[in-house]
C-alpha cells in the first residue's frame, strides 16, 4: 500500500489516516512485516490501531534479514532465538500485547 520503503517516500499521517479509514469501513485484517520499512510499517500500524486493538486481526511476518549495506540482498533466519527476539521487537513496535498471526 505504499506505507514502506518499497514504493518511495511515505506520508506517515496519510498512512495512519488510511489505515483508520479502512478500519472504519469494516476492514479487520491488517498484515505487515518487520522488514517493511524496515520496521517503520509496524510502527505505523501500531499508531493506527492504538485504542482499537479489539477490532483488528493483526498479522505480521518475520525471518527475512536484509543486508544494511545492500537492502536488495536478503536472507532467511528461522533460528528459535531469532524468532523470539523478532517477536518481542514486533510486539513493542506494534504497541500490543499479542499478535494474532505470526508467520
Amino acid at each position: 500500500m505504499g506505507m514502506s520503503d518499497f514504493y518511495g517516500p511515505r506520508d506517515d499521517a496519510e498512512s495512519i489516516s488510511t489505515i483508520r479509514l479502512a478500519l472504519d469501513q469494516g476492514v479487520s485484517l491488517l498484515d505487515t512485516a518487520d522488514m517493511y520499512g524496515p520496521f517503520t510499517n509496524e510502527m505505523l500500524v501500531g499508531r493506527a490501531i492504538e485504542g482499537r486493538r479489539g477490532e483488528v486481526f493483526l498479522a505480521t511476518k518475520f525471518g527475512i534479514m536484509r543486508d544494511p549495506a545492500d537492502p536488495a540482498k536478503r536472507g532467511v533466519n528461522g533460528r528459535p532465538e531469532y524468532v523470539r527476539a523478532c517477536c518481542d521487537a514486533s510486539l513493542k513496535r506494534l504497541g500490543v500485547s499479542y499478535i494474532d498471526l505470526y508467520y
